[in-house]
């Protein structure tokens, strides 16, 4: 492993809604990606460019309890924040030995594997804060846009035995 400071580029550095065809000796400019009424922009109901479902929502910005955006932005501050934790545990192993990486990586899953909160007493809109600590870097002092904007304020939260039932996979 590589004590790489910044992530690679992973994103086109030019793109282009606009692609010529060339039908016998005529060349056009048609849109390949564009809607028909406005050529040079993107249709995002045609391109399937929604962002997916979350898989579970918490105070620390890790790349699985958000969603992967579209955006090239957001996809490189989480790859630099996934670059920096790896240098931080590579360090880790060079100063102390493969333990403490191991150790560190064991806390965090008992953490994130053993918190329960139902929906009712505030669930996932609390967020973890032994996760947060147990992060490099200290992101306990850190405030998210998801610590305040859920996006689900308006919704109604599942009952306790409901959410139970489902933990449980008790759900028939």
């Amino acid at each position: 492993m590589s004590l790489r400071i910044a992530p690679p580029s992973g994103n086109p550095s030019q793109t282009s809604n606009l692609t010529t065809r060339q039908a016998g000796s005529i060349t056009a400019a048609r849109p390949s990606k564009g809607a028909p009424s406005a050529p040079g922009l993107p249709d995002t109901l045609r391109n399937k460019l929604t962002l997916p479902a979350t898989a579970h929502a918490s105070s620390t910005n890790a790349s699985g309890d958000i969603p992967s955006s579209t955006h090239p932005l957001e996809a490189r501050l989480l790859a630099w924040r996934a670059t920096q934790d790896a240098m931080k545990m590579e360090g880790l192993r060079r100063a102390y030995g493969i333990a403490e990486p191991v150790r560190r990586g064991m806390e965090l899953k008992i953490v994130r594997d053993g918190t329960f909160r139902p929906a009712v007493l505030g669930g996932v809109r609390g967020g973890n804060v032994h996760e947060d600590i147990l992060m490099l870097g200290g992101r306990d002092t850190e405030v998210q846009w998801e610590d305040i904007y859920q996006g689900d304020d308006l919704r109604e939260p599942p009952t306790f035995h409901d959410e139970m039932e489902k933990r449980l996979k008790m759900d028939f």
